[in-house]
């Protein structure tokens, strides 16, 4: 009798346990590992969803900040048209404009007051006489009775006026700028281009206060 089949039958035993052992290890012991990183997976649903969220507040990041556009008169060393972020306030447009000049009233202007989009802000002169509020008026400046304020109307509500077009309305805009407010009506005869009859015709669509 060979030694194989002296031992067939414990060999035969032996080959199943190890089949069994190997079975074990590859379908049981290994599965729970599987599951618990399936599991783990499972739990935690959020990780794409976090990083789409946090993409998203970049984005937001990113949006254009709001920005004010003012125009500045009067005294001032470099009067015109200034574009400033929002929440910008008086002294900021003074400091971009290059200051006041020498005679402007540094005592009636707010140099704290917030800016609006859209505000007009004339500087007076020291001793001039202006109704004219710095901080609170915008270029819609037509007055509830009907008539337009010509110390503070713009071109286009200028334009509103008998006899005004465009060419008139700059004129009257940059005499303002460079002789400050108005203090009668009659000073529109000062304006090239505005003489008595045209005066006439609008003297009663207009106001100074």
């Amino acid at each position: 009798m060979s030694l194989f089949q002296k031992y067939k039958k414990w060999i035969m035993i032996l080959s199943i346990l190890a089949a069994l052992f190997g079975l074990y290890h590859y379908f049981i012991k290994d599965s729970p590992t599987s599951e618990l990183v399936t599991t783990n997976e499972e739990e935690n649903p959020f990780h794409i969803t976090e990083t789409e969220e946090t993409a998203g507040v970049t984005t937001n990041d990113e949006i254009e900040e709001e920005r004010l556009v003012v125009d500045l008169k009067g005294a001032i060393v470099q009067p015109g048209v200034y574009e400033l972020e929002g929440g910008a306030r008086v002294h900021e447009l003074l400091k971009m404009a290059g200051g006041l000049t020498s005679e402007a009233d540094e005592l009636a202007i707010n140099l704290a007051a917030p800016l609006e989009d859209g505000m007009v802000i004339y500087i007076p002169k020291k001793g001039e006489v202006t109704d004219y509020s710095l901080t609170s008026q915008t270029s819609h400046q037509e007055q509830d009775d009907g008539k337009v304020n010509i110390n503070v109307a713009s071109s286009e509500e200028l334009q509103t006026l008998t006899g005004i077009g465009p060419s008139k309305a700059e004129a009257i805009i940059a005499y303002r700028d460079e002789n400050g407010s108005f203090k009668e009506l009659e000073g529109l005869l000062e304006v090239s281009g505005i003489g008595q009859k045209s005066f006439e015709k609008l003297k009663d669509e207009i106001t100074i206060k």
